[in-house]
């Protein structure tokens, strides 16, 4: 790790411009090296991964690392898989118990930056709307349905669009059987070249 991306994650880390609109205390939860390969976009932290410091380290990240082919070593391996949440911080639960968006300030201070020091990023999983819309900007759908079903327009930017893998998308996946076919081998394939190169 470059000296210029440890002292820009010890700011990050630092960070604490959201926490009087936070209920809980800021807690950047991110995974970065300048060396790794594949870039897993989300949109914040959940309530696991603030309490254990470990990004989807909960359902959604199995379903996730399933997608994906790979093993939890190699998610969790920074060296070659950098997790970087469009927020940084656990958002909070709304009423109905779904986690709230991610703070747009985290976006908008660190995101840039940090990702102009990943040099050897070979494909970019934007995984959920919140993150398909910053990396695609007006190239996005209207809705996620449209932005994941027009996967192939991206691929060869080197990113794949996918929906949030949490257990309230099952319902999404039953609807969408095209994503089960047509995405994840492509996904899957994208990781493993990817990880190999």
């Amino acid at each position: 790790m470059t000296d210029n991306l440890k002292s820009y994650l010890d700011q990050i880390r630092a960070c604490r411009l959201c926490e009087h609109e936070m209920r809980r205390a800021p807690n950047p939860v991110l995974q970065v090296s300048g060396s790794a390969r594949i870039l897993v976009a989300g949109q914040a932290p959940g309530n696991l991964a603030d309490v254990t410091g470990t990004p989807f380290n909960d359902p959604s990240g199995v379903r996730l690392r399933d997608w994906m082919g790979v093993t939890e070593a190699e998610f969790y391996d920074s060296s070659r898989v950098a997790i970087v949440p469009m927020g940084f911080c656990f958002p909070g639960n709304d009423e109905k118990g779904g986690d709230l968006p991610p703070m747009k300030r985290c976006a908008e201070t660190w995101r840039a930056g940090l990702l102009a020091q990943l040099p050897d990023l070979k494909v970019s999983i934007l995984v959920g709307g919140y993150a398909q819309k910053w990396h695609l900007g007006k190239r996005a759908g209207t809705s996620l349905t449209e932005t994941v079903r027009n996967w192939k327009a991206f691929t060869s930017e080197r990113m794949i669009t996918i929906p949030h893998p949490s257990w309230r998308n099952t319902a999404w996946l039953k609807r969408n059987p095209w994503f089960d076919a047509d995405v994840l081998p492509e996904l899957r394939r994208a990781v493993r070249d990817a990880l190999d190169s």
